[in-house]
């Protein structure tokens, strides 16, 4: 009998100090763009044409009421559709999970990071298949999961499954994410603190993508988005970040040396030229269009390189476009699935279009393949949790 599981979303949509946690590193702030003046147009137009200007104002009303309710009806979904067992459901289980023992390899420098920027501290079957995977890939590299949700000052985390699971890699380090602290001495300290007061509708995304360049500047390393099931080791990839489609660029992979100046030149360009308003203008477009001028062309080749910083061709980590990611959730032969990730480090799972899908778990499946392969803990997991809920109420 085929398991069927709803495939879960936890949103990132991924750095502690090697000596301290997200220490102060002093960095020239720029000035923050004022916000587009539609309130004093629409005042405007209210003088002179009422009527016409009552209309303007219920349609913007309207947009903006449903942009909140957008997102609030997602949050929502998550927390029903998407809460996981308890650690207490599964604890008979978990003994037995497929752990890799500690090997004594001191960490390296240059670690790997995931953020969850929500307040959420449930870890999803893919939030924990991404930690579960880039620890297994990285044994000799230090794993760092910053969460906003932990950081109220509670010494021990949440008593839940995936943090059960992860603690038992060596490697992986759970903390809690200050964004205040994270964003001193960046030209988005400022930033930030105005815009926790602002109603953007894409304010979680926005705060990933500030959450991740910052990191990179700040500490260097690696960076992941929570919908990445990595496949090889990252750590031969430096500066450098992946193309998602043919002239766009992706930040949900990046890795750079602390200070990198095309790293900078991002910060200062989230700040100068800030939209939160239009989807994906602080991160692939940002990226897009800083790497443009960093290298002074037009259109982003295939696989190039400029002035040491390199853009990956799509097949390195998005070799399922995001238009076809339900290809994602269909059956594939292992020789084919190897053959079309040859050349793949790590496979986005769009989780923005993909959660909620039904994935049949024990299946030939693209995607159950890959948890089957790459975090076999978490994939044991699910397989469990399927025949709980499969078997006949008593």
């Amino acid at each position: 009998m085929r398991t069927v599981m709803l495939f879960p979303e936890f949103t990132v949509h991924h750095h502690e100090g090697h000596n301290s946690y997200l220490g102060k590193h002093a960095l020239t702030g720029t000035r923050l763009p004022r916000m587009p003046n539609c309130l004093t147009k629409l005042t405007t137009v209210l003088l002179s044409h009422r009527l016409k200007a009552l209309f303007i104002f219920i349609i913007s009303f309207v947009f903006l009421a449903s942009g909140r309710f957008y997102w609030r009806t997602e949050e929502d979904a998550e927390g029903q559709l998407y809460s996981l067992p308890t650690q207490s459901r599964f604890g008979h289980f978990l003994s037995s999970l497929p752990c890799p023992t500690a090997s004594g390899t001191p960490l390296s420098p240059g670690d790997v990071f995931f953020v969850e920027t929500s307040e959420r501290t449930s870890p999803s079957y893919l939030f924990t298949c991404s930690v579960e995977s880039a620890a297994r890939t990285h044994p000799g590299t230090r794993v760092v999961v910053l969460m906003k949700g932990l950081a109220n000052g509670n010494a021990s985390l949440p008593n839940h499954w995936g943090f059960s699971l992860l603690n038992c890699f060596p490697n992986v380090e759970i903390r809690p994410l200050d964004l205040t602290e994270l964003f001193s001495g960046t030209p988005l300290a400022e930033w930030y603190l105005q815009a926790q007061q602002r109603q953007e509708p894409y304010f979680l995304p926005v705060l990933s993508d500030a959450c991740r360049i910052t990191i990179m500047w700040k500490f260097g390393g690696i960076y992941l988005d929570t919908d990445f099931i990595v496949l090889k080791n990252l750590k031969n990839l430096t500066n450098a970040l992946g193309m998602q489609s043919q002239d766009v660029l992706n930040g949900a992979f990046l890795s750079f040396k602390p200070k990198h100046e095309f790293i900078e030149l991002c910060m200062k360009d989230f700040v100068e030229n800030y939209n939160g308003w239009v989807w994906g203008h602080q991160g692939p477009y940002l990226l897009t269009r800083v790497f443009k001028k960093w290298c002074s062309i037009s259109r982003i080749q295939k696989s190039m390189s400029c002035k040491g910083v390199n853009a990956l061709a799509t097949e390195a980590f998005y070799p399922i476009c995001w238009e076809d990611w339900k290809k994602l959730f269909e059956e594939i032969s292992s020789l084919e699935l190897h053959r079309l990730l040859n050349n793949t480090y790590a496979v986005h799972t769009w989780n923005k279009l993909s959660h909620g899908t039904r994935l049949e778990i024990t299946s030939q499946a693209f995607l159950a393949q890959l948890y089957s392969q790459f975090c076999p803990a978490t994939y044991d997991i699910m397989k469990k949790a399927s025949e709980e809920q499969s078997k006949p109420a008593a």
